[in-house]
């Protein structure tokens, strides 16, 4: 078993990283470790680089819309200061604490980042990696570096914020990170659509999406899903449901809800949700709490929306397992029963039409370690993605098969 290095500063992470590039020892890094199990597992042998101390926020400037904060700063602490100013993450970054067995917390921003997390508000606001301004980083070399800002306009020449989103700590160990956060809304409401299969319901997020009334977030809850709803009205409903949601100012937000109501009463009855219950609708659908119990592993499948009924259909059809539907229809999550290959043949063979890919989310470690988690790249993209994690990596020390 590998040794534990515990960071408190980013001198610290230099050092260890400078003594494993000499060693050359592997690295797998975390922080405060609730998406640890995100991804393929690292070896028994490797090194465990823990920066759950360099932690605090830097730089907080309401007025300028930007924040500044070491990696392993504690969501929490983020959305608390966030809060206290009426402002938030527009991204809506999932807490996949509870599903991935981690417990309650909501991880760390830099995590957030470097997994490039993001709920519903993605159809409109972008991901994580649309957020990020800057950050400070120590390379697979042993070497600092850095990019961006504390403004858009500071980002010049390669944007290598938009490189280290999503690559799961596998090319550098940011230290901290800067990103822009927005006012919270004053108004949120939530229209549910009653419709009677899973094909209807994403014509209806799709005629909603595709109006002049600036949706905010579009999913699908087939009736099996709707049950498990903490929102009375939806867990009542006794059917499959699509919910619509409108943000801003009050009045606008009320001219938007009646003229959606009237545009989509063609695809069944509707019904309104104020804001409580529009809050906890979709934190349940952002954290994917409909699965978080059961043992079923998770897959996260990406696909055109116009697709997405269909493609969950023949995945139902052939491995059976249930499912829900995000981003006007174009995510879809499906949960099955645990298999010891995942069913990854069957689940990628059912987006083959349609493209997109699909991530095995949650599966035990002897399932992740020996199928594919990620979407396997085509052979251009692997050795492009060789190429950019030799230059920030050449030895393969940080986070090794992380994303294998």
């Amino acid at each position: 078993m590998g040794e534990t290095f515990k960071a408190s500063c980013p001198e610290q992470i230099l050092d260890v990283i400078q003594w494993a590039v000499s060693e050359e020892q592997a690295l797998d890094v975390c922080g405060l470790a609730t998406k640890r199990d995100y991804g393929c597992p690292p070896g028994p042998d490797v090194n465990v680089l823990d920066i759950s101390g360099v932690s605090g926020i830097d730089l907080y400037e309401p007025g300028e819309l930007v924040m500044s904060a070491a990696a392993a700063t504690p969501m929490s602490e983020i959305l608390a200061a966030l809060d206290e100013h009426k402002q938030r993450l527009s991204f809506e970054p999932p807490n996949l604490g509870p599903l991935l067995g981690s417990g309650i917390c909501a991880g760390s921003i830099g995590g957030v980042f470097a997994c490039n997390l993001a709920g519903p508000r993605r159809v409109t606001a972008g991901s994580a990696r649309d957020h990020i301004l800057g950050f400070h980083a120590i390379s697979g070399r042993g070497e600092k570096f850095k990019s961006g800002g504390r403004v858009v306009k500071n980002v010049t020449g390669f944007d290598l914020s938009k490189l280290m989103a999503g690559s799961f700590g596998t090319l550098g160990v940011m230290s901290d990170v800067t990103f822009r956060v927005l006012p919270k809304s004053e108004k949120s409401r939530t229209i549910l659509v009653m419709t009677k299969d899973s094909a209807s319901g994403i014509k209806a997020l799709t005629s909603a999406l595709q109006s002049s009334c600036e949706v905010s977030a579009a999913a699908h809850l087939p009736a099996d899903i709707t049950t498990g709803s903490v929102v009375p009205y939806v867990a009542g409903a006794q059917s499959a449901l699509s919910a619509i949601r409108v943000e801003g100012p009050g009045p606008s937000v009320e001219y938007r809800t009646k003229t959606l109501r009237q545009l989509l009463s063609e695809f069944g009855e509707t019904e309104e949700l104020h804001t409580f219950h529009t809050i906890s609708l979709w934190r349940e659908v952002c954290d994917i709490n409909y699965f978080v119990l059961g043992g079923e592993q998770i897959w996260r499948l990406s696909v055109p929306p116009a697709d997405g009924a269909k493609v969950a259909q023949k995945i139902l059809d052939i491995i059976g397992g249930r499912v829900f539907f995000d981003w006007g229809g174009g995510l879809i999550w499906l949960a099955i029963e645990a298999r010891p290959d995942g069913a990854y043949r069957e689940v990628r063979n059912a987006l083959k039409k349609s493209g997109g890919h699909a991530t095995l989310l949650r599966a035990a470690v002897d399932v992740r370690s020996q199928v594919p988690v990620f979407q396997p790249q085509a052979d251009a993209q692997v050795r492009i993605s060789a190429r950019v994690k030799n230059s920030f990596d050449p030895k393969g020390l940080l986070c090794p098969g992380r994303m294998n």
